[in-house]
């Protein structure tokens, strides 16, 4: 098995600051005994975010950045035929507009059920069904369109632009240009939405645009073991670091624990930890008898060795 875990590292200065206090013993005791056997190295203005290079990785896929297919991929497994088309994922979403920039909310806070994702959903396909794009709801928080000029569009995932200014993430190819404009109409139908006015009444975000991303046709998917836990992702994108703190804890106990004992028991794992500009991927590994010297001579703490791992990424 190849566990990939997201948001392994904190973001934001109030995540980082709880990073001392975070207590993971079986991550601890993991990583002395396992060993780092590759790492992704980058930074935060990527477009494909660390997880999301390494599941392709492990799913053999190749793509520039931003051009990862996620889109027709998701769509299938929401029962959706994709076929040989061109798919990309709108994400509902709420632009924020504040004195600093226009800033895209993490879509889960905006609580979206499926009645009225249906509703807003079938208010926007004219819009796109009158420029020759298929649109199809696939879930609250994902919609599809199906058109050829989406066919090598790099775009960032909304985790990615989530709590940013979001004009430094729209998509600039040429190829964009309808899809940004199909995005101003859409914002202009949903301002005035009664749907969204009982929204903001409630006290809730209104759902007032889209984000565009995982744009592609579907590739192969050969036969693989990698699991993509995102435990972390809510409380990383908030920045929450107590909470953060204690979805590790959980991960660590529930998860991280039983693959020592697994590996162990000589099974074959594998252990990606990804933040927001790197990955590393981890193994069990029997040590050389310079490792075991390097070990007896100089042994780094193990909260202070997990720290620096996670303070890497």
């Amino acid at each position: 098995m190849h566990l990939i875990v997201a948001f392994a590292a904190p973001l934001g200065e109030a995540a980082r600051a709880a990073l001392p206090t975070l207590v993971t013993p079986a991550l601890d005791r993991l990583l002395g005994t396992w060993s780092e056997v590759r790492r992704d190295s980058g930074d935060e203005d990527t477009l494909s975010m660390p997880h999301e290079r390494a599941l392709a990785g492990a799913l053999g896929w190749t793509a520039a950045d931003g051009c990862l297919p996620w889109a027709a991929r998701q769509a299938a497994a929401d029962g959706i035929a994709v076929g040989n088309q061109t798919w990309g994922l709108l994400t509902p979403a709420h632009w924020r507009v504040g004195s600093d920039g226009v800033h895209l909310a993490d879509p889960d806070a905006l609580a979206l059920t499926e009645a009225p994702s249906r509703e807003l959903c079938a208010a926007l396909r004219p819009l796109f069904e009158g420029e020759g794009i298929t649109l199809a709801w696939g879930a609250p928080l994902r919609w599809y369109a199906a058109h050829a000029s989406l066919q090598g569009l790099a775009c960032a995932s909304p985790e990615r632009v989530a709590g940013r200014n979001l004009h430094a993430w729209l998509p600039r190819q040429a190829a964009a240009k309808g899809f940004r404009r199909l995005q101003n109409e859409a914002q202009m139908l949903l301002h005035g939405h009664a749907l969204n006015e009982a929204r903001e009444a409630a006290g809730a975000l209104p759902v007032n645009s889209f984000w565009l991303s995982g744009c592609g046709a579907a590739l192969p998917e050969p036969a693989n073991d990698a699991q993509l836990d995102q435990r972390l992702r809510g409380p990383a994108l908030r920045g929450d670091g107590g909470a953060w703190c204690e979805a590790w804890r959980t991960l660590d106990e529930q998860t991280i624990a039983p693959l020592i004992d697994a590996a162990a028991r000589g099974q074959p794992l594998r252990l990606t930890l990804c933040g927001e500009r790197s990955a590393v991927e981890l193994a069990p590994r029997s040590p050389t008898w310079w490792q075991r010297m390097i070990g007896r001579v100089a042994p780094a703490p193990p909260r202070t060795r997990t720290r620096t791992l996670l303070e890497s990424l």
